[in-house]
């Protein structure tokens, strides 16, 4: 198991947000977490990235206990994290941009070799370069923010969100491409409001209700809850 959340409480000063929430992601998979907006999705993926602290609770990466440590302590570990709303630097270039996420690696080879790699995934970023982030459409600007996070050579990726304002057909690319990362052995704790998108591409599943888990089991399983067909897949 390469994350292991067990039990997190956090609070917003004395607003509790998240309640006793556990969840695993096994190395090499996909786990989606859905739920309403406001269900606390968000707040989960920050405590595990470090911008939260939990009020109890623990959170284990690799077997080794992250919760108390500092975000870029979390980032060298080998967790990215790519918040909902993109977070740009929208005044510096595509490439600033993607430099940024390399900001911990030693080694100036290795970061050429990831650069090269997300221009694999995304060659509208090679082609735009030295475009301003700000000038991107919206499906740019999520190539952008997955590409600065896979920068720093995560092995398990934060995504939340990716699909939120998206058109369809730009949902859908970006769905193959979170594929395409994991098949590079990233796993990925994907935060979605597109349920369908998200259990589509997960192997497991976690459905979150006004700060708790609800529900979870494999994805095919919970596709076929008629609580959850009914609540967020509109059958």
């Amino acid at each position: 198991m390469i994350l292991e959340a067990k039990e997190i409480t956090v609070h917003y000063e004395k607003v509790e947000a998240v309640r006793n929430v556990s969840l695993e992601v096994e190395e090499g998979s996909i786990v989606a977490l859905i739920g309403a907006n406001g269900a606390g999705k968000s707040t989960v993926l920050k405590t595990i990235s470090g911008l939260k602290r939990p009020t109890s609770g623990t959170v284990f990466f690799e077997q080794g206990r992250i919760d108390h440590l500092l975000p870029q302590d979390i980032v060298r570990r080998g967790i990215g994290h790519v918040p909902e709303g993109r977070r740009l630097f929208p005044r510096m270039m595509v490439i600033e941009n993607l430099k940024m996420g390399a900001y911990l690696r030693k080694s100036r080879d290795e970061s050429r070799d990831s650069l090269s790699s997300i221009y694999n995934y995304f060659p509208v970023l090679k082609e735009r370069q030295k475009q301003h982030a700000g000038s991107l459409s919206g499906g740019e600007q999520q190539m952008l923010a997955i590409g600065r996070a896979l920068m720093s050579k995560p092995k398990l990726l934060l995504l939340d969100e990716p699909s939120i304002g998206l058109s369809p057909l730009v949902s859908q690319i970006i769905s193959k491409i979170i594929a395409a990362i994991n098949r590079e052995q990233v796993s990925i704790l994907l935060v979605e409001q597109n349920a369908k998108l998200a259990l589509r591409l997960a192997q497991h599943g976690y459905v979150m209700e006004t700060g708790s888990i609800v529900l979870s089991g494999p994805s095919a399983e919970l596709m076929k809850n008629e609580v959850v067909k009914s609540a967020y897949l509109g059958v």
